[in-house]
């Protein structure tokens, strides 16, 4: 009986290949989920570049 609860604790082996198709599927769960909000800040940050004023201290410091 011991046997066979040692052997339904071992985690299932897993070949690489699968491994790396859940954790693909995971990140792009994830990338969807988060999407949305990443665009708005991405967004208003690039906004705000555009409108930065530029550096004028060369003018300011007669060089």
């Amino acid at each position: 009986m011991s046997e066979n609860n040692d052997i339904k604790n071992e985690p299932k082996k897993v070949s690489l290949q699968e491994l790396m198709k859940q954790k693909l599927a995971s990140k792009k769960q994830q990338n969807t989920n988060q999407n949305n909000g990443l665009n708005a800040v991405k967004d208003m940050t690039k906004k705000n570049q555009i409108s930065k004023k530029p550096n004028n201290q060369r003018k300011r410091m007669g060089v």
